[in-house]
């Protein structure tokens, strides 16, 4: 009885954020102060957490959303907003509607596979900013682009950041990694290949969007699902999504070319560009897209795939102990370098100093509320695993369901990554946990250890800081609840989907390894 009190008082910060978020149709910046709050209440008073803990773990909470999540939503947004200011999105956009002027499939091709390199590449909501503004840009309703983009970045984030979420999940639970990211993917796979299909669904709000558009997001889906399987199982979690995501925008990019002339495009979804006698030059159009192709260059070389320049930028840190040691990495962090890759390519694009204050400015007014929003999100995060808030979550859990446990161990990786907006984060509260629950119950620990990566996927669409996120990259306020209350739907089914193939799905596993 004691153990299910203090599971219900710990759920209390994230049943507020939903009941804030959806019911009472509250702004996310103030859901999530309001959360931080209920969390500081509980955490000191239940939870017997002193407060000078409790303001450690809040400024940790501080440091973790400056350095690196703000860092890199503002960069992202910057890039996008600079790219605008310079008129080159309009270039980008008439190459686009070049290859198809189909929304649908220009869903796919930027939001599945230009949004899954950028998760793969650089991860901290950089996948869901920067493809949610382009496809605004080229007309797509702003909350149909986010929940499109929330859709396409969930199976892809336990792989993020050259698969640091992953990586670091093995390497905190003394398992191989290559096992743990194949376990994955094996989870996760049927949920990577329906995702492009919920997409195409959801950009015209009825089944029948699917209609014409079969084969291509059938391509689309293989060849993102495939080699993400066969990059897992044999070189690990670093390289699955950025291969995948580049072969399925080679695959599904091909199609779309070749069969432009047969492809017809209904009226609905047809995207009204300038007509313009104008070829786009090789230069031009290099120039239009030199900020991505900029980031593309930077996060590839500064990645673990060149480790000579790897090393010696990620050597540049500074530890600090907060309430526990915290590194700012000041050069090799996706924020920096896609912040780096805006100005160079604002400059290629004719931008001068001038230009980039006034771009930077109008960023940061645009993104102030998301500004709370991570800070307030993160401080809640960090009071609740501290405390021992999340701890009672997932103890109780255990020790009520024993062999039944796996039907929710891709809930409690869901949770975590619900509350922080991080897989890293939910990897690192609940991996101990996971492991110790497969060794209690004699199951296989690295499916059952890979089933939290899989609530990860569920977590990252529904996390308020990835909402937050996406209303800030559209320049839409106040809208986080409708987002969420539409979004939390499909992560609902995909968590009752998870919970079935992680119960059943074990000895399948053992089978193949």
């Amino acid at each position: 009885m004691e153990s299910f009190l203090f599971f219900v008082l710990a759920l209390c910060p994230i049943l507020w954020l939903i009941f804030a978020l959806i019911i009472l149709k509250m702004q996310a910046h103030r859901a999530s102060i309001g959360a931080f709050i209920i969390a500081l209440v509980i955490g000191l008073g239940i939870f017997q957490m002193n407060i000078y803990d409790a303001f450690l773990a809040s400024l940790e909470g501080v440091a973790m959303a400056f350095w690196p999540i703000i860092l890199v939503i503002i960069s992202a947004v910057f890039t996008y907003n600079l790219t605008v200011y310079s008129k080159s999105m309009a270039i980008i956009q008439k190459m686009l509607t070049s290859v198809s002027d189909d929304m649908r499939i220009l869903v796919l091709l930027i939001g599945w596979c230009f949004g899954g390199f950028l998760e793969g590449m650089a991860g901290f909501g950089t996948a869901i900013a920067i493809p949610a503004s382009m496809l605004v840009g080229l007309g797509l309703n702003p909350i149909t682009a986010i929940l499109v983009c929330l859709i396409a970045n969930g199976t892809p984030t336990p792989f993020g950041s050259i698969g640091i979420p992953c990586v670091t999940l093995a390497n905190l639970v003394g398992l191989d990694q290559a096992n743990i990211a194949f376990a994955y993917s094996l989870q996760s796979s049927i949920f990577m290949f329906a995702s492009p299909f919920l997409m195409v669904i959801l950009c015209g709000q009825s089944f029948k969007s699917l209609k014409g558009m079969i084969p291509i997001t059938l391509i689309a889906s293989l060849s993102f699902v495939c080699p993400t399987l066969l990059v897992s199982k044999y070189l690990g979690g670093e390289l699955a999504v950025v291969t995948a995501s580049v072969i399925s925008l080679i695959f599904t990019f091909g199609y779309a070319h070749f069969n432009k002339k047969r492809h017809v495009t209904p009226e609905k979804f047809q995207i009204l560009v300038e007509k313009s006698q104008n070829k786009i030059s090789l230069k031009s159009g290099l120039k239009a897209w030199s900020s991505f192709i900029l980031i593309f260059i930077f996060l590839l070389l500064t990645s673990k795939l060149v480790p000579f320049i790897h090393e010696p930028l990620s050597a540049v840190k500074t530890t600090v102990k907060i309430y526990e040691n915290y590194t700012f990495t000041w050069i090799n962090t996706p924020g920096v370098l896609i912040f780096i890759s805006a100005l160079l390519g604002g400059w290629i694009q004719g931008c001068r100093f001038h230009d980039f204050a006034i771009v930077l400015k109008n960023t940061i007014i645009q993104m102030s509320k998301t500004i709370i929003t991570m800070l307030a999100v993160l401080c809640c995060a960090k009071v609740m695993g501290y405390s021992g808030m999340i701890s009672a979550i997932a103890d109780f859990f255990v020790s009520s369901l024993a062999q039944f446990y796996p039907l929710v161990a891709p809930l409690i990786g869901c949770i975590g990554t619900f509350v922080t907006g991080s897989g890293t984060s939910s990897s690192v509260l609940f991996g101990n946990v996971q492991l110790q629950a497969a060794n209690a119950i004699g199951a296989n620990p690295n499916w059952l250890v890979a089933s939290n990566l899989l609530g990860v996927a569920a977590g990252k669409m529904i996390s308020p800081q990835s909402i937050a996120i996406g209303c800030a990259a559209v320049n839409i306020q106040g809208k986080d609840g409708e987002i969420l209350s539409k979004i939390f739907k499909v992560a609902f089914v995909y968590l009752l989907l998870m919970a079935i193939i992680v119960f059943f799905g074990i000895s399948l596993y053992e089978s193949i390894i």
